[in-house]
């Protein structure tokens, strides 16, 4: 890790150059520093310098104000923006997440010292190589979110920082210091103060990381009952069931990880139980049960995604999603049919991915029955398919056109009747003929 590569895009060395021309400071900073260490490809290049706004301004062709307030200017080469921001130092935060106003300094020290994380606190451009004042590089190397100075500081500053740090460990596999974890779990509740859409955004990264059982910290120290109380509960419910080996929380956090990272998928795993603990009976054998709670689970489901401000299509295929998690059916190709009709051909195959993902989070209790009809149902699937057979009405072979021509009077009764034909094919898709499907309704016209 001593040994860094840095190499900064020929833009990025063109304005941090030009500024240096100009008798200013100017470095790369922040998140492509540290990704540029760990190899990574940074996903933009943020540059931080000693002049003024203005003095920026006077120094390049053509500039965008993005955020002049806050000292940040867009400087456009050839179409392409790099966001160039004067060092500041923050003044008094009253929200939990913006400063009241920002003081703009001609010292990097100062501009470093306000940022949240050391590994996110380093500079760089090729005359005075890294600028390290915190030790970003040992925590890189330790692979540690650590935060720069007091961490009860840093998170009374900015609360969105606490879901950050999880955010970070579980994107990068690093573990949280202990002094960090502290000031996450004190100033938690300041959580409640920040926007959903911020929420969301930190929940999803974290939740399509490769480790996304983070969350598991992040109950722990208080974070998400600030925002998801209903993932406490599942960690407080029990499953005294042979087909569980863990409590609700700990079944979906293994979940969680059994699917690939897809959000949408991620988020089923996450609230796809959530009905459990409003729906568990105990019977008297001492066995939990917990019917119907699929139903309750797509109701809160729905309520957390619109509470957590997610667009429309998420909380459409989710909810969904939730709904038929556990819609079982036996592996013969009429009942796969049947089921896709029922839960729809556009989320099916994530529908048998999350079927996938909750049994191999459940105990080893007939475990080998239960992926043996999942594998022979992706089978008949593909099969489904591949023939191209119908399960849904866009794919039959006649529509109310057809059987007003055939003599049917228009009206709500050609909805009824086509709705009996696709049925019909389902049960047997060799019928999905216009001339076969046409005989039928003449014959039960007829009859």
């Amino acid at each position: 890790m001593e040994e860094y590569d840095i190499r900064l895009p020929q833009k990025v060395n063109r304005i941090i150059t030009s500024l240096q021309n100009a008798g200013f400071e100017a470095y790369a900073v922040g998140g492509c520093v540290r990704d540029s260490i760990l190899g990574r490809e940074p996903g933009d290049w943020d540059i931080t310098t000693s002049a003024m706004p203005e003095e920026t301004k006077a120094l390049f062709e053509k500039t965008v104000d993005t955020g002049i307030e806050h000292g940040t200017v867009t400087v456009l080469l050839e179409r392409e923006g790099f966001e160039v921001t004067t060092y500041r130092i923050d003044g008094k935060y009253e929200d939990s997440r913006h400063p009241k106003e920002v003081t703009f300094t001609r010292s990097l020290k100062e501009d470093l010292l306000r940022r949240d994380f050391t590994i996110n606190a380093m500079a760089y451009n090729e005359k005075n190589g890294l600028v390290d004042i915190f030790g970003g590089l040992r925590d890189l190397k330790e692979r540690k979110i650590r935060c720069v100075g007091d961490a009860k500081a840093r998170f009374s500053e900015d609360a969105l920082r606490i879901l950050r740090g999880i955010r970070f460990a579980a994107q990068l596999g690093f573990s949280i210091d202990e002094e960090t974890k502290a000031g996450m779990e004190k100033l938690a509740p300041t959580l409640k103060n920040i926007s959903a859409e911020r929420i969301q955004t930190e929940l999803v990264k974290m939740l399509i990381s490769r480790r996304p059982e983070l969350i598991r910290e992040a109950y722990e120290l208080g974070i998400t009952a600030q925002f998801l109380p209903e993932f406490d509960r599942l960690m407080e419910t029990a499953q005294e069931t042979p087909h569980h080996m863990y409590t609700v929380g700990e079944h979906t956090i293994h979940a969680i990880g059994n699917v690939r990272p897809d959000k949408v998928l991620r988020l089923t795993m996450l609230l796809h139980d959530m009905g459990k603990p409003a729906y568990k009976t105990v019977d008297e054998d001492g066995r939990a049960h917990f019917k119907k709670h699929a139903l309750e689970s797509e109701i809160i489901a729905g309520r957390i995604l619109r509470r957590l401000k997610f667009d429309n299509d998420t909380i459409h295929k989710v909810t969904r999603l939730v709904r038929y998690h556990d819609y079982r059916m036996p592996s013969a190709a009429k009942d796969v049919r049947r089921a896709m009709n029922k839960i729809g051909e556009d989320i099916f195959s994530y529908y048998m991915e999350v079927r996938r993902g909750d049994v191999l989070a459940q105990s080893m209790y007939q475990r080998e029955e239960k992926i043996q009809n999942l594998d022979e149902i992706e089978r008949l699937y593909q099969e489904i398919i591949e023939k191209g057979q119908c399960v849904s009405l866009k794919e039959l072979s006649v529509t109310g056109r057809d059987l007003i021509e055939a003599g049917m009077a228009p009206g709500k009764e050609i909805g009824v009747k086509l709705n009996e034909l696709l049925l019909l094919v389902i049960e047997e898709p060799e019928l999905n003929t216009k001339e076969k499907l046409l005989e039928y309704l003449a014959e039960h016209e007829a009859g």
